[in-house]
């Protein structure tokens, strides 16, 4: 019999967000994969403990894939992650791995999921609260009503694009490049809203683009809609 890998989010960064079913898999299964060097110090364990105490008592498997645009040296940490993941897996456990937000949403750990199932492995996906979802929630603001359209942009990879399409953009992992972010929002007109470290401890919410500061963190999430007439 061999394991199952299954890819759960522990929502955004509030531990109440967490699911039921997250919850349950952690309690169930032992193996416990973390996104990052050190397990214990990693975002999503940091989330995840305070809802699931037990979990400082499972076996944690650091997955350590650092961020590059080294398309090779980003296929071997891939590569190497997943090698990890499978020596649980071929001996029959399963591998329960945290991801923030929810693992379909720009995760690293889908490329992981990728490889194991390629290698003939079960994986399984289990849904998490997006970051998106909570700021939005976190502000009061409404993402979209009646027909309006939804964007979702990494704004970190993608700054082609002038927010011309009708309806609400959302902008994640802006904070490296927000001087440029900052000019977009400037001529699109529209009212925008952040939310740094979204349900953290850390967390900062600015409303309108002149008061976002151009050092803001890596988890910063902008809400941009368009003006009501």
């Amino acid at each position: 019999m061999k394991g199952i890998l299954y890819g759960a989010g522990v929502g955004p960064g509030d531990p109440e967000l967490m699911t039921l079913k997250t919850v349950r898999l952690i309690r169930e299964n032992e193996i416990i994969a973390l996104p990052g060097a050190i397990a214990t110090e990693t975002v999503a364990y940091q989330i995840a403990v305070q809802a699931v105490p037990e979990l400082a008592c499972k076996t944690l498997i650091p997955v350590a894939m650092p961020m590059t645009h080294d398309r090779e040296e980003m296929e071997r940490n891939h590569d190497r992650a997943a090698d990890t993941l499978e020596a649980c897996l071929k001996n029959g456990q399963n591998v329960v791995f945290l991801t923030l937000g929810d693992p379909t949403i720009y995760s690293t750990y889908l490329y992981v999921q990728k490889r194991i199932a390629a290698r003939g492995y079960e994986t399984c996906l289990v849904s998490g609260i997006t970051s998106f979802c909570a700021a939005a929630a976190r502000t009061n603001t409404p993402l979209v009503e009646w027909n309006e359209q939804l964007h979702v942009v990494p704004a970190v990879h993608r700054l082609d694009d002038s927010l011309t399409m009708p309806g609400t953009y959302v902008l994640m992992k802006s904070g490296k490049k927000m001087g440029q972010v900052k000019e977009i929002l400037q001529k699109s007109g529209r009212d925008v809203v952040m939310v740094e470290n979204c349900g953290m401890e850390q967390e900062r919410i600015y409303r309108g683009t002149a008061s976002i500061p151009e050092d803001a963190g890596y988890y910063s999430l902008i809400i941009a809609k368009e003006p009501r007439t």
